[in-house]
């Protein structure tokens, strides 16, 4: 259902206002390029910024010109349940092939507020969910057990596992088996994440590296040993990008990558800012070695 390289999109943004014609001119480059599924109005894609009106519309932007061609996977998560139901019936409507959902932030539920969270969503809607768990920014980590629960219900179907633990990918196959989609949401852990058991990456680094991404997942999963060599090789070849842009907090580094690359400006939205010249420096060189510029 949802594998490979799926970038998790960033929101370019032009005097402060959603620059349309370089979103649109995005999802084109990434579908010429390979990239196997779209994630819009993420965290990259500056979620906690865009009004409500912003939210739907990169979101419908994003399904109108992939035209079916690759999977659209909306971000619709939020710390409050019904506006959560409220973006992922939105993006139901609309035509979104799967939704993720970000476990809820600031509020730090209990494991069976994150079930009763998500249970709620599941019981609204009628899309595949793809649970978010990135406790390094909503600070609550959800069991394996809790995800297990949640399993069993009939639209979750998967998770963007952001704990940084490969240790997590080993024990949610085993709770839950192969059908359980496992995407990492760690560009340098890839390899070994899907290794594992993963089955691929929303990814800030397809961003700007989208072809590579895109073949590093192409072979990664095979079963051929050249393969898994090339896609060993392009690994390493991406690390010092993958370390480059978490350099300073996301997207303002890989947004100043797109803008090296001519992709988009590096506009961001407060509280967020341009990255220092120091980070700038880094990133530059980071591209020249991975052979980007």
């Amino acid at each position: 259902m949802f594998k490979g390289s799926n970038v998790a999109l960033v929101t370019p943004f032009k005097n402060n206002e959603l620059d349309v014609d370089t979103y649109i001119k995005l999802i084109h480059f990434h579908i010429k390029n390979g990239t196997h599924g779209l994630v819009p109005a993420g965290t990259t894609g500056e979620s906690p910024t865009l009004s409500h009106i912003e939210h739907q519309k990169v979101i419908e932007l994003c399904i109108k010109e992939s035209g079916g061609k690759i999977p659209v996977i909306a971000g619709t998560g939020s710390n409050s349940t019904e506006e959560a139901i409220s973006l992922t019936k939105h993006a139901e409507k609309v035509g979104a092939n799967g939704a993720l959902i970000v476990t809820p932030y600031y509020n730090k539920p209990t494991q069976e507020g994150l079930y009763q969270h998500y249970k709620a969503i599941n019981d609204s809607c009628g899309i595949p969910i793809i649970i978010y768990n990135i406790p390094s920014r909503s600070v609550i980590d959800m069991t394996v057990d809790t995800m297990a629960r949640l399993f069993e219900l009939k639209n979750i179907v998967g998770v963007k596992d952001a704990t940084g633990d490969l240790d997590r990918v080993t024990q949610q196959k085993e709770k839950m088996g192969s059908d359980f989609i496992q995407l990492t949401g760690e560009d340098g852990n890839v390899l070994e994440f899907n290794k594992r058991g993963g089955v691929g990456c929303i990814s800030v680094t397809a961003n700007i590296a989208p072809k590579q991404c895109s073949d590093f997942q192409n072979f990664s999963l095979s079963n051929n040993s050249n393969e898994i060599k090339e896609a060993e090789r392009i690994n390493e070849l991406l690390q010092p990008v993958h370390k480059a842009l978490f350099i300073e907090s996301n997207p303002s580094p890989v947004k100043y990558a797109a803008k090296l690359l001519n992709l988009c400006s590096d506009d961001v939205r407060l509280p967020l800012v341009k990255v220092m010249d120091t980070t700038k420096e880094s990133i530059r060189k980071a591209l020249i070695s991975a052979k980007l510029i």
